[in-house]
């Protein structure tokens, strides 16, 4: 029923919301910057609760075999690049940039699409890459809180975001569910972050962290990693009940919500020339949800 897929639709909204709210209080208020770390315990936990989810019946999950996981490979590892480059740069970036940055992923996308189909592009879409590619360029040049790393980590983000979009469309296997090829990216990213911790001195750092035994620490931490697992399963949910198009109205919802709301709960430093170019990148999305009405892009 209708109600239902309302219903459903701000459930999603308010876990994304809750979700990004939580990992930017972590990662910037309380300065946990150790990716490998943070990350690595939100997969551990996230693959946990997946894998009982499934032993119990909850969400349905079929064995996965070692060829399947093999073939999901290359998407595990844009998974991980994705966590772990997003990470570092939402501690680094107000949330209304991050996102403003994160839809430039439709264009690297777009990129790859039309290398590999040369299907010619409707114009309304067209105009909204372009919208979302000039907002991201001109957005540090007007950042008040411009940082190097941040803005740099948020290109590798939104490379990976983007080529993992390609990757979902384009892989031809039917043996794994959304569920499935979750679980994959959390088990590989587990044991790649766990791999990097101490090469990257994220464990040396966090075992000095100075809030290591505040248990607002402890709350935040754990809240960001059942946040995660409950967005993937209202992501899940939201994406099974509605078309691409509606999904991605959804989204678009969910992320203007949160960046409406952000600036009463962080610390931001704006100005007009940046929150402009957050507003042209952000009407140039709901240009894209709007031309893709039966696309898979």
């Amino acid at each position: 029923m209708q109600w239902r897929r309302y219903i459903t639709g701000f459930a999603f909204s308010l876990v994304f919301v809750v979700s990004y709210f939580t990992n930017k209080f972590v990662l910037s208020v309380l300065k946990f910057t150790y990716p490998t770390l943070f990350q690595g315990w939100q997969t551990f936990i996230g693959a946990v609760l997946l894998l009982l989810s499934g032993k119990l019946g909850w969400v349905e999950m079929s064995r996965i075999s070692r060829s399947a996981a093999l073939s999901w490979l290359p998407g595990s590892v844009l998974f991980a690049g994705n966590i772990y480059a997003g990470s570092r740069a939402l501690s680094r970036i107000d949330i209304p940039f991050f996102f403003t940055l994160q839809n430039s992923s439709h264009v690297v996308s777009y990129i790859i699409f039309k290398v590999v189909r040369r299907e010619k592009t409707p114009r309304m879409k067209l105009i909204s890459i372009c919208l979302m590619l000039l907002s991201s360029i001109n957005l540090p040049l007007y950042d008040p809180q411009f940082d190097l790393g941040g803005y740099l980590w948020a290109v590798c983000h939104l490379f990976c975001v983007g080529a993992y979009r390609v990757f979902q469309v384009h892989y031809k296997s039917t043996n794994l569910s959304d569920l499935e090829q979750q679980c994959i990216n959390y088990l590989f990213s587990l044991l790649l972050l766990a791999i990097a911790a101490h090469p990257t001195g994220d464990l040396t750092g966090a075992l000095e962290f100075p809030s290591l035994q505040s248990h607002t620490f402890h709350c935040g931490c754990c809240a960001s990693a059942l946040l995660g697992f409950l967005l993937l399963l209202a992501t899940v949910k939201l994406k099974s009940g509605l078309s691409l198009e509606h999904f991605g109205v959804w989204i678009f919802l969910a992320k203007v919500t949160a960046m409406t709301l952000s600036p009463f709960i962080f610390h931001m430093d704006t100005n007009a020339p940046s929150l402009f170019c957050v507003v042209v990148s952000h009407v140039g999305e709901a240009l894209l949800v709007y031309s893709e009405r039966d696309s898979q892009v």
